[in-house]
C-alpha cells in the first residue's frame, strides 16, 4: 500500500471517532478517502485540482462537502447526515471541532452492502420489477428536477461538444494502455458525426425542457435497495456534469446494466422509464449517450492509474475495468 497521509492514518484508528467503532475500512476514489465504520461512512475529499474539479483549498472542500449533502438529500435523504469537521488537538486528529479544524468530512449512515445493485447484479438477485421501481423513482425525480435558462444552456451543442472533446483530449495520454488508437479514433469520429447530423434533435430537447439538474453519476454502485430505493453519490463538484439531458442519465444506468451483461434488464429499465415519463424521443439519443457514458467510465478508470495512493494490485483491476468500458463504448456505434 502506498504511503498514506497523516490524516488518513489517524482516521483509521477508533479513538478518532466519538462512537469508537470496532471496525474501520478505507476505500478510495480519485477524489476522496472513504472511511466505513460499523454504522457510518465518512468521506474526506482529497486536496486535488483535476481541472474538472478543484478541492485544492480547505474552504473549497468544506463548500463541496455541504453541496454534496444538499444535493444527495434529493434522492437519498435518509443516508446523508451532514458535514463533520476534522480537528487537530495536540498530536492527535479527531472528528469534531475540539481543536484546530484541518479538514471536513461528509457523514452518512452506512447502507447495507448486500442491498447494493452492483452486488445484487453479481449474484443474479435483480428482478425486472426492481428496475421498474428505479425507473419510476427516476422519472418522478426528473419531472421535478430544477430547470431554467441557465441549466438548459448545458444541453446546447456548444456544451455537448465541449464535453465530448474533453473526453478525447483527456484520454490521449492513455492511448495504447486503456484505450487503443483505433478505438479512440473510431469513437471520436462517430461522436462528432452524430452531433453534426442531429443538431436539430439536441436543440429540440433544450426547447422541450429535457435539460435538468440530474444526478450525474447514475450507475449500479450508486443504487441501494433499502426500504425506499436510495440513489446516492451524485456529482456535486461540477454543475456541467450534472446539468444534462435526462436521456443521458437514463442511458448511463442502461449502459452499466449492459456492462454487467444484463442487456435484458437494461431494455426493461428503458421501457419502464419511457412508460412512466412518456419521453419516447430520447431513444433516438440512447446509443449516443450510452457510448458517451461508457467512455467517461473508461476515462475515470484511466485517471485512477495516476493516483499515488492506490496500490498496484488495485490498479491491475482498474486497468482491466477501464479497457472493458472503452470496448463497450465502441460497441454502441
Amino acid at each position: 500500500m502506498p504511503q498514506l497521509p497523516e490524516l488518513v492514518k489517524a482516521l483509521l484508528k477508533s479513538k478518532a471517532y466519538t462512537e469508537a467503532p470496532e471496525h474501520i475500512e478505507l476505500t478510495q476514489t480519485q477524489m476522496s478517502f472513504v472511511f466505513l465504520t460499523d454504522e457510518y461512512v465518512y468521506k474526506v475529499k482529497k486536496p486535488v485540482n483535476l481541472g474538472y474539479l478543484d478541492y485544492s483549498t480547505l474552504e473549497r472542500r468544506q463548500f463541496y462537502c455541504q453541496r454534496e449533502v444538499e444535493l444527495n438529500r434529493r434522492l437519498c435523504p435518509e443516508a446523508y447526515l451532514g458535514v463533520v469537521p476534522v480537528s487537530k488537538k495536540g498530536d492527535g486528529i479527531y472528528l469534531g471541532d475540539s481543536g484546530e479544524i484541518i479538514e471536513y468530512a461528509v457523514k452518512m449512515r452506512r447502507l447495507p452492502q448486500e442491498a447494493m445493485m452492483s452486488v445484487m447484479l453479481a449474484s443474479d438477485q435483480i428482478s425486472p420489477e426492481m428496475l421498474v421501481n428505479v425507473a419510476q423513482k427516476l422519472a418522478a425525480f426528473h419531472g421535478k428536477a430544477e430547470t431554467n435558462a441557465a441549466i438548459s444552456a448545458f444541453g446546447e451543442l456548444e456544451t455537448i461538444i465541449q464535453n465530448t472533446d474533453e473526453n478525447f483530449t483527456q484520454t490521449e495520454k492513455y492511448i495504447g494502455n486503456t484505450v487503443s488508437q483505433e478505438q479512440h479514433q473510431h469513437i471520436k469520429a462517430y461522436t462528432n458525426d452524430f452531433i453534426q447530423q442531429n443538431a436539430s434533435l439536441f436543440d429540440r430537447r433544450v426547447k422541450d425542457g429535457k435539460i435538468r439538474d440530474c444526478h450525474g453519476d447514475l450507475h449500479a454502485d450508486h443504487i441501494c435497495f433499502t426500504d425506499s430505493i436510495c440513489i446516492y453519490d451524485c456529482i456535486e463538484f461540477n454543475d456541467r456534469f450534472r446539468y444534462a439531458d435526462v436521456a443521458s442519465e437514463v442511458a448511463f444506468l442502461a449502459m452499466d446494466l449492459d456492462h454487467y451483461g444484463r442487456a435484458d434488464l437494461s431494455n426493461h429499465f428503458i421501457a419502464a422509464y419511457v412508460a412512466q415519463s412518456r419521453d419516447s424521443e430520447f431513444k433516438d439519443l440512447l446509443n449516443f449517450y450510452k457510448c458517451y457514458r461508457a467512455y467517461v467510465r473508461g476515462k475515470v478508470g484511466s485517471f485512477q492509474l495516476d493516483d499515488p495512493h492506490i496500490s498496484q494490485e488495485e490498479k491491475i483491476k482498474v486497468l482491466a475495468n477501464a479497457r472493458s468500458y472503452f470496448k463497450l463504448a465502441e460497441s454502441y456505434i
